[in-house]
């Protein structure tokens, strides 16, 4: 009888280890994900900051990369017309093409502002 509790014990404490294990390899994951999408975030800010500031903010669409982190973003931004002629729409968005699982290009964050036309 006491081999058995044991054994039953033993199979609680191992399911329970797993469950600790699956929750912070999740936990690690999500982290990694919430930093990445904070970086690219802030690519995003700094590409409408120079479309903002350039005198050159015309409809159509800009691509182009920026390093940040010690990681290269690729950008691609379309300007757009708005039903008010002095505002532009501008949408920016963030790809991932280093991107480990080879799936190809995935993008990470889709950022829109205004910007004065």
């Amino acid at each position: 009888m006491t081999l058995i509790e044991v054994l039953v014990a033993l199979v609680i404490v191992s399911v329970a280890v797993l469950a600790l294990a699956r929750s912070g390899g999740q936990a690690l994951d999500t982290q990694y994900e919430l930093e990445q999408r904070t970086l690219a975030m802030w690519v995003a800010d700094h590409v409408l900051a120079q479309i903002e500031l350039g005198d050159d903010a015309v409809p159509g669409q800009r691509t182009g990369e920026m390093t940040m982190a010690n990681r290269t973003w690729f950008w691609r931004a379309v300007i757009q017309p708005t039903p008010d002629q002095a505002m532009l729409r501008v949408d920016v968005v963030i790809e991932d093409r280093d991107d480990a699982r080879g799936e190809g290009v995935t993008p990470i964050v889709v950022q829109t502002g205004f910007v004065s036309s």
